[in-house]
């Protein structure tokens, strides 16, 4: 359906004959169509409101509804006459339509609605159209302000600023006629508005509604002056229209949204715009480990986001959430990070605009900062100077005289950021005016421009719409509505482009695929990475085949339960026979895990593939629950599968010997007991292993130097049993290999259990041990003569100096007793003969232990 004037990739179908039916597709949509658009109270309501020609003489553009458009602003026009005060609460409700699939012109149908019909209730009604951002009240002013013939209304306008909103309704003091639809940004509205109208038929209709738009409630704000409240825009607004009824228009609705503007009286999700053809499916591309620095990086980042998920919605949390970000903003700042992201874009961009070169397919870049947006603009820069060069075109030869005319001389790629007083200069002046980042955005837009890469932080990101956006690259930690919000930039149609792609480089899939479910609609995820996890899940599934080759696996398949369980333990320990097949089989199996999270729910793997990867998987939550914790695995087995990896897990004995919750004795016949019963040599070494990094990381509390001592020690037995690859091995020699180096890790234990309770035979206390032992080794270090029996008498005095200096509760954030301590030590150490030129390295290593006894007590 469309007009004469319609290009043909704009004709769409009108899928239901009424809201409640379900969607229609085939040959049943022309029935539909006929049912729905042309019975006769159908087509009469579409061409009388519902077609809509721009006052400019030169748009020819006729813009006819969709169907979700009509049902939206019929169903909004009823809701809101329903709740109009003074005889409704004033909440007309929520509209919640997918980001993409043409919102602002609903909102222009349902303004004419209430302009000029049932004027007995809505008494010629002024509207007010509310954005929170000027790039988007820019947006929709064009729109509105070009409509006036259709509105029927010449007093459509801008608000540029508050005192000309005061000035655009003070005649209603003076009892002037209503009308007009006004445009603003929630922003003017301030303490000082006061009241504007208390008219009852002023409908204040609020775009992106799950945002500044909501705050109606008081927050207290602390500060060194005192505590204050303060008021969200939003409720400065409902001051000014205190009878006026509101309704409110999202992508992403939030608790706050239904609770501010009332229920959802309609909806069209995500999954429904993509299959109407609106707007394109988003694939997603992780691409993460193409950036990563190490294992710790991609840590922090997922520590961002747990302590994110935990407080970010909590506002009492905020500072907190500053301190993580900040946290988050060091890892992605990394110079080796941002080179790699740089290199990484580069390469993805050219081959991703290589498969169609004929096609305009701009891409945005999304950063976690400002800083970090100019670094990496930099980097890429350095790579590629030519994106650095001011043309007006790729092409400008193949361009005629009045499309250069429109085009400003711009870089390939560019910054769109606000400036800050603080900015470096080169910041400062590459982020430009208002004016110029007024230009930037008539330029991306136009698609004839050389300007085809933003690198953006907060700007453009939502209710921003440039058709050839085909690809955006996240490296900014984004969840719920504003992840939702900014990955639909890409899905908007465009001639030639078959969808959006979203490329992942900082880890959001677990927040896409629960933003996808909460706004994406009750199907199917409207994100495509089906086929793509598909194909990782068999390559990889292949590459382990290959890589347990040798491996008879037959029992796990067929087998008894306990042959089953035996197979895995035989599995867990052959790969574990070198390192390099070790890391090789996590490495895949990661990746694996990845993969089968996806597919397996899909319903798309064959049984056989089901049951290897689970067999694979099994192999890997042993191996990690032997040598790092938990199983990670649990939740994506089966509940056979997963029994069996616990019981497989305990009949090894190592539950028996690492219980990280009860203490153990080590050495009592009970723990040796347990300890040979443990018969397969890998699996008894990774045991030993996690036991000792857990006592030694214990004793490090109370005697940091010692505890260094062992960890030293560990760590030889460690490297030997890494570099297991040089040695020429047998089947045969493996078992006494690694048996060799588990009574190593005996002998540690044993020796750190003995240390652990030699203050007794020195007849010191422990405390007095650690000051002890920091005197040796000092003394051991530097190879000067000082008798063990004056480092006792000293490590005594030094307990008594630091206890009358640690009964001031802060004496460790304090600088004055620090000094005095570090004094006091000095002169102590002159007295009992410890030579001088070690007295600084004494007094850091004795500062710092009686730090650890503050902070972990006696």
């Amino acid at each position: 359906m469309g007009s004469i004037f319609t290009s043909y990739e704009y004709y769409y179908a009108w899928n239901k004959i009424n809201d409640t039916d379900k969607v229609s597709n085939g040959i049943a949509a022309l029935l539909t169509m006929i049912k729905g658009a042309f019975s006769k109270e159908r087509v009469v309501a579409i061409l009388r409101d519902f077609v809509y020609y721009s006052d400019d003489a030169a748009d020819e553009t006729a813009i006819v509804a969709r169907y979700p458009q009509f049902f939206a602003a019929n169903k909004m026009f009823e809701n809101i006459k329903r709740h109009m005060r003074p005889e409704g609460d004033g909440k007309g409700g929520t509209y919640f339509g997918a980001t993409g699939c043409g919102k602002t012109y609903t909102m222009l149908f349902l303004s004419r609605l209430l302009g000029l019909r049932d004027q007995d209730t809505f008494a010629n009604p002024t509207m007010v159209i509310i954005t929170d951002r000027e790039d988007l009240d820019r947006q929709t002013s064009e729109l509105f302000v070009a409509s006036k013939r259709y509105l029927h209304d010449d007093n459509v306008r801008s608000i540029g600023s508050r005192q000309d909103l005061q000035d655009a309704l003070s005649a209603d003091a003076t009892g002037a006629e209503s009308g007009g639809v006004l445009l603003t940004t929630i922003q003017k509205f301030c303490e000082s508005t006061g009241l504007l109208s208390n008219r009852s038929n002023i409908i204040c209709i609020s775009d992106e509604a799950h945002r500044t738009q909501t705050g109606v409630g008081s927050k207290l704000k602390r500060t060194e002056e005192g505590v204050y409240t303060s008021f969200g825009f939003a409720k400065y607004l409902r001051d000014s229209f205190p009878s006026a009824t509101y309704c409110g228009f999202t992508g992403t609705p939030i608790d706050e949204t239904i609770a501010v503007f009332g229920e959802i009286v309609d909806s069209y999700t995500m999954k429904e715009s993509s299959d109407d053809g609106i707007t394109v499916r988003i694939a997603y591309e992780p691409r993460l480990a193409r950036v990563i620095l190490s294992d710790e990086q991609a840590r922090e980042i997922q520590k961002y986001y747990d302590k994110w998920t935990e407080d970010g919605s909590n506002p009492d949390q905020v500072e907190e959430s500053k301190k993580a970000m900040s946290e988050m903003r060091r890892v992605l700042g990394h110079p080796d990070r941002l080179k790699k992201l740089a290199k990484d874009i580069v390469a993805h961009y050219e081959a991703f605009t290589a498969q169609k070169p004929e096609i305009v397919q701009k891409a945005m870049i999304v950063c976690a900062d400002r800083a970090l947006a100019f670094r990496l603009l930099k980097e890429i820069v350095a790579l590629r100077p030519d994106w650095n060069v001011p043309r007006r075109a790729e092409d400008e030869a193949a361009l005629t005289k009045p499309e250069l005319e429109k085009l400003a001389p711009l870089a390939k790629i560019n910054l769109v950021a606000t400036r800050d007083k603080d900015d470096v200069k080169e910041l400062y002046d590459l982020c430009g005016t208002k004016d110029y980042r007024k230009m930037l955005d008539k330029q991306f837009k136009n698609e004839n421009s050389n300007f085809r890469i933003a690198v953006v932080v907060d700007m453009w990101i939502t209710g921003f719409d440039v058709r050839s956006l085909a690809v955006m690259y996240i490296d900014k930690p984004l969840q719920k509505h504003t992840l939702i919000q900014t990955i639909s930039r890409v899905n908007r149609v465009f001639d030639g482009k078959d969808m959006g792609l979203v490329v992942d480089y900082i880890g959001i899939k677990q927040d896409l695929l629960e933003a996808v479910k909460k706004y994406g609609g009750p199907q199917e995820s409207p994100v495509d990475e089906i086929a793509i996890s598909l194909s990782v899940f068999r390559n990889h599934l292949a590459l382990i085949d290959e890589l347990l080759y040798d491996f008879k696996a037959t029992k796990f398949f067929t087998g008894k339960p306990l042959e089953r369980l035996r197979c895995l333990d035989a599995a867990a320990e052959d790969v574990q026979i070198s390192k390099e097949m070790e890391s090789r089989f996590m490495n895949l199996s990661c990746k694996l895990k990845a993969a089968y999270e996806i597919c397996f729910p899909s319903g798309e793997l064959t049984e056989t593939e089901t049951a290897k990867a689970q067999f694979y998987l099994a192999i890997r939550a042993i191996i990690y629950k032997q040598t790092k914790g938990d199983v990670p695995d649990a939740e994506i087995m089966n509940r056979v599968v997963e029994k069996m990896v616990q019981e497989a897990i305990t009949c090894t004995g190592i539950e028996n010997i690492v219980n990280a919750d009860e203490p153990e004795d080590l050495f009592s016949d009970e723990f040796m007991k347990q300890l040979d019963e443990v018969k397969l040599p890998i699996t008894k070494f990774n045991a030993l292993l996690k036991l000792l990094r857990k006592a030694i990381s214990g004793y490090g509390k109370v005697n940091k130097v010692k505890a260094i001592e062992f960890d030293t020690r560990l760590r030889a037995v460690v490297e030997n049993y890494n570099n297991r690859d040089k040695l020429v091995f047998t089947s045969e020699v493996v078992a006494d290999f690694i048996n060799g180096l588990s009574e190593e890790l005996v002998k540690i234990l044993s020796d750190l259990q003995s240390d652990k309770t030699s203050f007794e035979a020195l007849g010191i206390t422990y405390v007095e041990k650690a000051f002890f032992d920091i005197l040796v080794k000092v003394r051991d270090d530097h190879a000067f003569s000082y008798p063990d029996e004056k480092c006792i008498v000293l490590a005594k005095e030094i307990k008594a100096l630091v206890d009358d200096k640690a009964q001031f509760a802060d004496w460790s954030t304090r600088a004055d007793i620090k000094n005095q301590l570090n004094m006091d030590l000095t002169v102590l150490l002159y007295k009992n003969g410890y030579p001088p030129e070690w007295d600084e390295e004494v007094f850091e290593k004795v500062l710092e232990q009686a730090e650890k006894f503050k902070r972990y007590g006696d």
